[in-house]
């Protein structure tokens, strides 16, 4: 029984896999379904036979079900209802995250085949939610090269681009973008660009795949591209790669050479808030006597927490690593050199907060 529990799965897996979009080989089904290619065949087979209207498409190079062929609608639970609705509605209709509209063109669809009285519950319980996320790129300034990069991924084939890079050429720009920093080249200088997989973070979209012209995995952002096209260059994805791995014990996107260990001390005003936050996945958080909190955790590089300890202010020391404090006094140091160069700081009356009228 469990083995035939497990293939009605997998068959189940394939048709939704291949429904998904193009690109779906036999090779590619197998690693997905972690499954042999001589498996995959049979289920292809085996779903044939049962009038699913596969064909392959050699245009993609990947199989393709008839366009009017659809699974049975699925019987949703409120809970699951609502919580697609949620997503649908605040996410992607309003696209706080870009490029998803078509989720709530699919929730209308579903909203469609639910019973009369699980649509007036969903009805009355939904306007009481609501997702505010952080204010995304505007999804028309990388609305092309988005579909150029789906497009790579689901046949294959490697893209011709050229890109700016310019935004990274600071640690502040770098910790804003979560981009690879490198040295700047001209932003017309063509690369052949294998994507491994998009992702959003925070406000945008990204990225990763290996950088022919730098002869590395590289992180970068959609809305930075200047030109891409796809070319006839298959490639594959590297079996052992994935997100969580290359990006480590990176503090949010930017995956530093050196590991650390950091310790911070937070002060009781600021205590509670840093205490009730996931911050990082490695984070330890212990309580002193006095009412602040020690916070410690692993990084794998610094110029990405080093902005975070800033924007806590007076209310956060560090304690270790001596590289993190070095690089905070020296940034707090420029900053307060701004305003020390300031026109209205530079007179007894303005740092003693009068006015002085001429």
């Amino acid at each position: 029984m469990p083995r035939r529990y497990t293939r009605i799965h997998r068959l189940l897996k394939i048709i939704m896999l291949i429904q998904s979009g193009d690109g779906w080989s036999c090779s590619r089904l197998a690693r997905e379904c972690r499954a042999t290619q001589r498996t995959i065949y049979r289920d292809l087979k085996e779903l044939d036979g049962a009038g699913v209207p596969l064909f392959f498409d050699s245009e993609t190079g990947g199989y393709r079900i008839r366009a009017d062929f659809f699974l049975p609608p699925v019987q949703l639970t409120l809970e699951e209802a609502l919580a697609i609705s949620a997503l649908a509605e605040h996410v992607a209709s309003r696209e706080q995250i870009p490029f998803l509209r078509p989720a709530a063109r699919a929730l209308a669809k579903l909203r469609g085949q639910l019973p009369p009285v699980l649509r007036r519950e969903l009805a009355r319980q939904e306007s009481q939610i609501s997702i505010q996320l952080a204010a995304a790129n505007p999804p028309e300034a990388a609305a092309d090269v988005y579909t150029r990069v789906s497009q790579a991924l689901a046949r294959r084939v490697a893209l011709r681009c050229r890109y700016d890079s310019a935004g990274a050429r600071s640690a502040g720009a770098a910790e804003t973008s979560g981009e690879t920093r490198h040295s700047s080249r001209a932003a017309d200088e063509e690369f052949l660009f294998r994507p491994y997989c998009l992702f959003f973070s925070t406000r945008a979209w990204y990225v990763l795949g290996y950088h022919g012209g730098r002869g590395e995995v590289r992180c970068l952002k959609l809305n930075r591209f200047n030109a891409i096209r796809l070319t006839k260059e298959s490639y594959e994805i590297p079996r052992t790669f994935s997100l969580e791995k290359h990006l480590g014990n990176a503090w949010r996107m930017i995956r530093g050479k050196t590991r650390y260990q950091v310790e911070l001390i937070f002060d009781r005003e600021f205590a509670d808030t840093v205490s009730d936050t996931q911050w990082h996945r490695t984070q330890q958080i212990r309580w002193l006597e006095d009412g602040s909190i020690c916070f410690t955790c692993t990084v794998d590089g610094l110029e990405e927490i080093v902005w975070w300890v800033l924007s806590m202010g007076p209310h956060c020391r560090v304690v270790r690593p001596p590289e993190l404090r070095q690089q905070v006094r020296e940034l707090a140091r420029q900053i307060v050199a701004l305003y020390d160069d300031a026109p209205d700081a530079r007179t007894g009356d303005a740092r003693r907060g009068r006015v002085t009228i001429g």
